[in-house]
């Protein structure tokens, strides 16, 4: 029979959508419709936090942190250890070079920590009871403006640069600001006590923070800065304290000076974490150059614990002559000295990380606490006493 009209129409149809897809006479390009150019043919944009900077290896989010690697912003900074001495109200200044004290600069009432910004431009120090943020210009050492912020125990940064985040412990806040004037953007109440460290995802995404006062760790949103998950540490008296992200990106490590190890988190699940032992008082945790290690200060015994990411099992453990209380610090740009303040000694421990011996003890100012080695490698900072990626 025939083909019916129904049937010729859709054959026509079909010859004049083929010879649509042909080139045109002469070779000219098709012009996209406004519809095809709204919809090109190119991957999606990668799930990170929007302008995040892309991950350089997404098996290692401290790639950017290799030994040496410094950024152009900080490639003719001195090298210098930033000692915040929370009950002299000072911050020491030592050269890494000779392991003397070159100045003591007076800061705001009780400095906790000497925070890199974002931009690696500006060294920040939490004056916590001060109520105020202290600039110090890495590229002088000297003293910049002091802005008035509530409660600043420690400081972060978003990882796409939008929003620095304050700790505010005393306050039971998570006060986003913005990383430049630190006008307040957002406050986030948590009804967990004592916010203090934090580390974020991968992606940027999410953030863990550690609520030491009441042994409880938060999972925020970074982009809705919004709570998405709480729980309480399956241990009584438990006091979280500072948190790292492993370089494969998968594991949060959660250090805990009552429980004297720390805590291994799935952080995309976030389910209940397990205890890894370390060292009584186990509290600041630094990853080595290479990825491969992370240092765990314990401070109640006067130690430092290594652990090796791919064994995931502590390896070494390294014993202060004469004891001490490794507290806070970090790794120099070239990975061969872990830095750390010596909190209740008044001094400061350079350590050799090839061997865990101690190089020099630096008398400092009372209550040292949150040290900054500065410059270090990395493209911009998290935060911290140094957290670059």
């Amino acid at each position: 029979m025939p083909p019916s009209p129904r049937a010729l129409t859709a054959a026509a149809l079909l010859v004049a959508a083929l010879a649509g897809c042909a080139a045109p006479a002469g070779g000219a390009r098709h012009e996209p419709s406004r519809t095809e150019a709204a919809r090109p043919d190119r991957p999606a944009a990668p799930p990170g936090l929007p302008g995040m900077p892309p991950v350089l290896d997404p098996r290692d989010v401290y790639a950017a942190d290799r030994a040496g690697k410094l950024a152009p912003a900080v490639k003719d900074f001195p090298s210098r250890v930033y000692v915040p001495n929370t009950n002299s109200n000072t911050v020491t200044v030592i050269d890494p070079a000779t392991y003397k004290v070159i100045e003591t600069v007076p800061v705001g009432n009780q400095p906790q920590h000497v925070v890199p910004s974002w931009d690696l431009k500006t060294l920040w120090v939490n004056n916590d009871l001060g109520d105020s943020l202290t600039a110090i210009d890495p590229a002088t050492g000297k003293k910049g403006r002091t802005v008035d912020v509530s409660d600043p125990y420690n400081l972060y940064f978003t990882p796409n640069g939008r929003y620095a985040v304050v700790m505010a412990s005393m306050d039971r806040e998570l006060v986003f600001r913005d990383p430049r004037t630190m006008k307040v953007a957002k406050t986030l109440p948590v009804d967990c006590a004592g916010v203090n460290h934090a580390d974020f995802a991968a992606d940027g995404r999410y953030f863990i923070v550690s609520c030491e006062f009441s042994g409880e760790l938060l999972k925020v949103d970074t982009e809705r800065m919004k709570v998405v998950g709480q729980q309480k540490l399956p241990m009584q008296g438990a006091m979280p304290q500072d948190v790292k992200l492993s370089p494969d990106g998968t594991t949060f490590y959660i250090a805990d000076m009552m429980a004297h190890g720390m805590w291994v988190l799935d952080g995309k699940a976030f389910t209940t974490p397990k205890l890894l032992p370390t060292g009584k008082g186990a509290h600041g945790l630094y990853v080595s150059r290479d990825s491969e290690e992370m240092y765990i200060s314990n401070r109640g015994e006067g130690s430092v614990s290594v652990f090796d990411f791919a064994r995931k099992k502590l390896t070494k453990k390294w014993h202060l002559p004469g004891g001490g209380s490794p507290d806070m610090g970090g790794v120099s740009a070239d990975g061969k000295v872990l830095w750390l303040s010596g909190r209740y000694d008044a001094e400061v421990y350079a350590i050799d990380t090839a061997d865990g011996k101690e190089l020099a003890r630096i008398p400092v100012g009372s209550g040292p606490h949150g040290l900054a080695v500065y410059p270090q490698p990395g493209r911009y900072s998290l935060g911290h006493t140094g957290v670059f990626r």
